[in-house]
């Protein structure tokens, strides 16, 4: 069964499935927050260990749509703390984003959810990421989020940033022309190798569980009407210390080279990599700058001659000295067994081309 009651836009009965009974029964939500939800696009950058947990429950909560954008597979480490994907997914060598989007689509199929096999980056970005109300943060790198963060001061639109390792995380959300940009709390991404990953720290399952669901319910704010209830604080959580806190996040800088002076180096494609270490991976990913596709077949057939490949219509994969190389058509490879940028290049300029 479903109620009826009024969208607030146009004035128009919009009928709430019974499914959402319970969330419509919180009353800061109430008829009119999921009636604004059911007609709200959110989307998703990454669907690991964040971007799982994010994309269940938005989905569960009936958000109109959601489109999710992942450059990986799935892979068995992967499974202790992706709640989304399981064994199967990972025999047959999927893709997170379509996994993602099965999943999701039997969960909920009011919901219209899209997974994208893509790395987002300046030249793929506006295609990606236009005509949505919200960004969700679920990447693994400091030059995708300052990505993100051009994009959404330029466009104007709400992101929640999030991240965690070891048992420790935090979150809070980015209203532009309203608070503190990523590029205010954080000037510069960290040095390479000064601060912990998931390779050499770890994660485990509740810590991703947490922050995740920070990041969810100050989504669910901004996609429910409730702006005003928003929180403007970073929320830290170490859970094996037993330490939550909410530190008030700096006020916006007029200096600030993204939301102060305007400019969006990383959205340009002036700053950021061809290349990037997979986070909790030894393993670089190598991203043509030209944009050329590949056709599969033939690129198997010239790794056929080296070593064993295997394939599906999203990649394919091949063990080549030391390394396991996997290649996607939009013309990416993911180079494991190494961390070493300048040997993956090489693997790919001599097994796939340049």
């Amino acid at each position: 069964m479903a109620s009826g009651t009024k969208d607030g836009n146009n004035g128009q009965a919009v009928e709430v499935p019974a499914r959402y009974s319970r969330q419509v029964l919180f009353e800061e939500i109430g008829r009119e927050g999921q009636a604004r939800l059911m007609a709200s696009r959110a989307v998703l950058v990454g669907c690991g260990a964040l971007g799982t947990v994010q994309a269940s429950f938005l989905v569960r909560a009936g958000v109109g749509t959601l489109r999710i954008i992942d450059r990986d597979f799935v892979e068995e480490s992967n499974l202790q703390r992706q709640i989304l994907f399981d064994e199967e997914d990972v025999k047959a060598l999927l893709p997170k984003a379509v996994a993602a989007e099965k999943k999701l689509r039997a969960t909920n199929s009011l919901v219209q959810v899209e997974g994208l096999v893509e790395d987002l980056n300046a030249a793929s970005i506006g295609r990606l990421l236009d005509g949505f109300d919200l960004v969700l943060d679920a990447t693994d790198n400091f030059d995708a989020r300052f990505l993100i963060n051009d994009y959404c001061v330029k466009k104007s639109v709400p992101w929640v940033y999030g991240a965690c390792v070891g048992s420790y995380g935090l979150s809070f959300p980015i209203l532009p022309g309203e608070t503190a940009c990523l590029r205010c709390v954080f000037e510069t991404a960290p040095p390479p190798g000064l601060s912990p990953t998931c390779d050499t720290a770890g994660v485990i399952g509740p810590i991703v569980g947490l922050v995740a669901s920070l990041q969810t319910a100050e989504a669910l704010k901004i996609l429910t009407g409730r702006r005003d209830r928003v929180t403007r604080k970073m929320s830290v959580t170490d859970l094996w210390e037993g330490r939550q806190s909410q530190i008030d996040l700096p006020p916006r800088d007029p200096a600030c080279p993204c939301c102060g002076r305007g400019e969006f180096p990383y959205l340009e494609g002036s700053l950021g990599s061809d290349t990037a270490t997979m986070c909790g991976r030894n393993a670089v990913q190598i991203r043509r700058k030209d944009g050329l596709k590949l056709d599969l077949d033939e690129v198997a057939k010239r790794l056929g001659q080296v070593g064993v490949v295997e394939k599906n219509r999203f990649l394919l994969r091949a063990d080549i000295d030391a390394c396991r190389l996997t290649v996607f058509a939009d013309g990416r490879a993911i180079v494991s067994g190494t961390t070493d940028a300048a040997l993956a290049k090489s693997l790919y300029a001599r097994y796939v081309g340049t």
